[in-house]
């Protein structure tokens, strides 16, 4: 297998891959927020009688062209995520890093499964990833952050190349050397990233999509050239993204149409991509 895309519930296919066959696993599964995940595309075409006003004066209107929505709400989200969990744990190689991405509705909960599945001594960062986009409550403080818990099989052996990593500027560059300045600062805990731009050359229409720098970041930290990387929560693709972009291998899976549908368009013209599955 070079590339896959696997359309198939992810415990079913977690079923079919051997034991400790997986370096690298990162996935994003629904946040548990209660409503539906929805991202509506808009195509915007030059119009005299247009009810909005762009670039040089010109009037422009704007059409839905499509959208995709899943349900993002569990009963019991400990009770859905638990089996998944123990599975990666079960395919991850040896020496493998797993990266588990939540927001703050339930990534303390998941710390407390994780540190149970995994042990807690296999607990090697939380990772606050924090951007600064969207609305601004006036009830509370606003939420702009997500959590990625990265946990590894065996805390004596495991991949971690700070090498590969792309580095930061100093937030206070004249505390430190001109030599340091230029070749930047590695990253901390704390990522601040944007997040996907709805009109930016990145998106792909899929709601909740990640962009690729914080995923290449994982994946060049955690895993080596040509290594395999799993997400059986893969949405948009862009944990395969990073990995083509790297040169590492991917398999993607999810149970939604559409969610494969975008990947499918994601990655038409790669070679070695293979498709395959059902939805049941």
């Amino acid at each position: 297998m070079l590339h896959r895309i696997e359309r198939r519930d992810n415990l079913a296919a977690l079923a079919a891959i051997p034991d400790r066959s997986v370096p690298l696993i990162y996935i994003d599964p629904p946040f548990n927020t209660g409503r539906a995940q929805r991202r509506t595309t808009l195509v915007t075409r030059r119009d005299p009688a247009g009810d909005r006003i762009g670039f040089g004066g010109h009037r422009y209107t704007s059409a839905a062209s499509g959208s995709i929505a899943y349900p993002d709400t569990h009963d019991d989200y400990l009770a859905f995520l638990g089996p998944r969990l123990r599975e990666g744990h079960r395919v991850l190689a040896a020496d493998g890093s797993f990266y588990l991405h939540l927001d703050y509705r339930e990534s303390h909960y998941a710390k407390v499964l994780m540190d149970d599945i995994f042990g807690r001594d296999r607990f090697m960062n939380q990772i606050v990833w924090a951007y600064d986009y969207g609305g601004r409550s006036r009830r509370r403080w606003p939420a702009k952050h997500d959590v990625i818990l990265f946990y590894v099989k065996d805390p004596a052996a495991y991949v971690f190349d700070t090498g590969a990593v792309d580095r930061e500027p100093y937030m206070a560059p004249g505390l430190v050397t001109a030599a340091k300045v230029a070749r930047g600062k590695l990253p901390t805990d704390v990522w601040w990233h944007t997040i996907v731009s709805p009109t930016g050359r990145e998106k792909t229409g899929y709601p909740t999509q990640k962009p690729v720098g914080v995923l290449r970041r994982i994946v060049a930290a955690s895993s080596r050239p040509g290594d395999l990387v799993l997400d059986y929560f893969a949405g948009s693709g862009t944990t395969g993204a990073a990995a083509l972009e790297l040169g590492r291998r991917f398999h993607l899976v999810d149970s939604h149409p559409d969610a494969v549908a975008t990947m499918v368009r994601r990655f038409a013209a790669v070679p070695g991509l293979t498709v395959s599955g059902t939805a049941d």
